[in-house]
């Protein structure tokens, strides 16, 4: 089994905001976590420069862990987050 099945698994929810320009990326990100349970797992998929580093420096600013940030082809990027302690 590869890290990317085994991280799979581990995912809670999954998100797209390939759409979104900021602010909107991590208003939705940020909505996302707040329905979830401490310690659940959210993956993101995001396009563009500016998500990719505004969004995981919110999100740990507010307690979230990192998981991972992986590049894929097409500008798109994946970021697993965990949600942090309420």
């Amino acid at each position: 089994m590869s890290q990317e099945q085994r991280m799979d698994e581990t995912v809670d929810r999954h998100l797209d905001i390939t759409a979104e320009t900021c602010p909107m990326t991590f208003v939705r990100t940020r909505l996302a976590l707040d329905r979830m349970r401490p310690g659940q797992v959210l993956q993101v998929l995001m396009k563009g420069e500016e998500p990719r580093r505004n969004v995981p420096r919110t999100a740990t600013e507010q307690g979230h862990v990192v998981l991972e940030l992986v590049e894929l082809e097409g500008g798109l990027a994946r970021l697993s987050l965990r949600k942090g302690p309420a």
